[in-house]
């Protein structure tokens, strides 16, 4: 959403005036048009891009000094990425499945959950979600659109129904692919995948074992450590511990 939140002097139009940009470069409303404009849209695409809000000041004086017109007025242009909720897949209606699609539908995602087994895909199984599908991994992938926005989490039970569906998985675009189980297991799998043909660079997508190192042992526990890792992921987090003061620390204990 692109605003303009001041002006002054002779512009193509005043305050309060909006556009919206779609991730293709088109839009919808106008702030001004002209060469203002398409710098707006160009500001607006890299603000989606890496999600974050800027403030754009014109002035419309001078061409031959990189000003996108002659009106002789300023203008500032508030631009703002909003984003649609983010989509979150489990795989696997498991205990460790059932504990992220909870934690999930309470941070607001748009979940989906699905199983190849009916009984752990359900509503009553999983409450909360928003898709239930009910199919082999591999069909999963067919029946969901897949995008920059959303997470797959595979808490599947064992490493053929990874090495049969992530091939499909990996074939559509994702902003997480995550894989639970041991080093050893990813280890099989990837080497499963690999005699499948599945190229390094898509091997390269997968996160396994996925989440944050919390020394989690219970199924909400992993939960927490999984969610974490995507939050980290999304916001672009560090990961690392905020408090100034740590144990330890002289400052802390007063030395």
């Amino acid at each position: 959403m692109a605003t303009i939140v001041r002006d002054h002097g002779s512009v193509p139009r005043r305050a309060g005036s909006r556009m919206i940009i779609l991730g293709d470069g088109t839009s919808e409303g106008t702030i001004g048009g002209g060469e203002m404009e398409a710098r707006v849209v160009a500001e607006a695409l890299r603000a989606m891009q890496e999600q974050r809000p800027s403030l754009l000041h014109y002035s419309f004086s001078n061409p031959g000094a990189g000003d996108p017109g002659v009106c002789g007025g300023e203008i500032e242009v508030f631009v703002e990425p909003v984003s649609q909720h983010p989509t979150l897949v489990v795989v696997g209606g498991g205990h460790v499945g059932r504990a992220v699609a909870h934690l999930a539908n309470w941070l607001g995602f748009r979940l989906i959950v699905s199983d190849d087994r009916p009984e752990y895909c359900t509503p009553e199984a999983i409450p909360g979600a928003d898709l239930y599908v009910n199919a082999p991994l591999s069909q999963v992938a067919e029946q969901i659109a897949s995008g920059e926005n959303t997470y797959w989490v595979l808490t599947t039970r064992e490493v053929p129904i990874d090495v049969e569906g992530l091939p499909a998985v990996l074939a559509r675009p994702a902003a997480y692919v995550g894989v639970i189980g041991s080093r050893r297991r990813w280890e099989t799998t990837r080497t499963e995948l690999s005699e499948k043909g599945v190229a390094a660079t898509d091997l390269a997508r997968i996160t396994s074992p996925m989440g944050l190192e919390l020394n989690a042992d219970s199924p909400e526990e992993i939960a927490v450590s999984i969610l974490a890792q995507i939050i980290q992921l999304r916001r672009q987090g560090t990961g690392e511990p905020m408090a100034h003061n740590r144990p330890g620390d002289r400052m802390a204990s007063g030395r």
